[in-house]
């Protein structure tokens, strides 16, 4: 371990082998970071917080500190950080609520840029990206490989499906399906994200499916219910569409439409 001699480390941390820690970077006890991390300088830590191996920290970030909800009374939550994150300049990640679950979770190999906020009780996928000041209200779901493009805003208790991509600016108040392209204020639905698919190793097939199923949604003005039951029947067939519909059938504020 080494730790710059201007660091505070409360001695109730707990600090995994090979961890560096910059100068006047603070990490307040029931913090646990893992193997290989990197703490750059000007960093605070404050737990409950666990943190896992070969993470990056840049300077000013928050972490673990208390959530932004006035019902929060001083509960011992969580915040747990998974592996091999980059979490940029003064980036923001809160720890959860007892009227949440307790937890809020990040999971693992993502880009979380500079001024992005992670608020209480969210839960965020692998392999993710948030870009520049992209800000997630509380109880926000996140599925794998989504990226947000800069200032997004996501309002409270939405999810995001597995493969989303958002525009810049996007101002996102319903649940948001997998594979989808959305942008604008309020944000609309524009296609399925044919590059990030095609990135991902989809194939043209698959990719077409699911250019059908996105008509079927969006275009064709049939109800959610009457879409939905069609999904359904295509996705007997078609395994990439499975959890396109069990996400819209499970999703808590509507689908955005």
């Amino acid at each position: 371990m080494s730790v710059h001699p201007t660091a505070i480390i409360d001695p109730k941390a707990r600090i995994g082998n090979g961890v560096s820690v910059g100068a006047y970077s603070i990490i307040g006890p029931d913090v646990e970071i893992g193997d290989d991390s990197w703490i750059g300088p000007h960093v605070v830590i404050n737990g409950p917080t666990r943190i896992g191996s070969e993470n990056s920290i840049f300077q000013f970030a928050s972490l673990g500190e208390a959530p932004q909800d006035l019902k929060y009374d001083g509960e011992p939550t969580e915040l747990i950080i998974g592996d091999r994150n980059v979490i940029r300049e003064c980036a923001t990640m809160n720890r959860g609520t007892p009227g949440g679950g307790g937890v809020t979770r990040i999971g693992n190999d993502g880009l979380f840029m500079a001024y992005i906020h992670i608020a209480h009780d969210c839960q965020i996928g692998d392999k993710v990206i948030f870009s520049n000041n992209a800000s997630l209200a509380g109880h926000v779901h996140i599925g794998n490989q989504v990226i947000l493009s800069g200032f997004t805003l996501v309002h409270q208790f939405c999810s995001l499906g597995d493969h989303v991509f958002t525009g810049m600016g996007s101002a996102i108040a319903k649940d948001v399906p997998p594979y989808l392209m959305v942008a604008g204020n309020p944000a609309e639905p524009h296609s399925i994200n044919k590059e990030g698919l095609k990135r991902r190793g989809f194939s043209a097939d698959s990719i077409q499916v699911l250019r059908q199923a996105y008509k079927i949604l969006y275009r064709t003005g049939l109800s959610l219910e009457e879409a939905t039951a069609r999904l359904k029947e295509m996705a007997k067939s078609h395994d990439e569409l499975k959890i396109f519909v069990d996400f819209i059938e499970k999703s808590r504020r509507s689908i955005i439409r």
